[in-house]
């Protein structure tokens, strides 16, 4: 199984809210997930970032790959 920690986009039409969620690779974006680590805020301004880094943390020491976005929002955050 392969564990990725990706965005999931959720709020309105034109207003992206996205969660970062734990998640197989296999299943869609907005899918089933198994856990929700933070989320991240475009529309405000200055972005709102909030991620739980011990969970982060936990996900990244068993082997779960970030993609490019989230690689660089938990770098932002300091996790990474």
């Amino acid at each position: 199984m392969a564990v990725k920690i990706r965005l999931r986009r959720m709020g309105a039409k034109k207003a992206p809210f996205y969660r970062i969620v734990v998640a197989d690779s296999r299943y869609p974006r907005d899918g089933r997930f198994i856990e929700e680590v933070g989320y991240y805020d475009p529309t405000k301004e200055p972005s709102v970032i909030k991620i739980d880094a011990d969970k982060a943390k936990k996900w990244l020491s068993n082997g779960a790959q970030p993609t490019d976005t989230v690689k660089a929002l938990l770098k932002i955050e300091g996790v990474l």
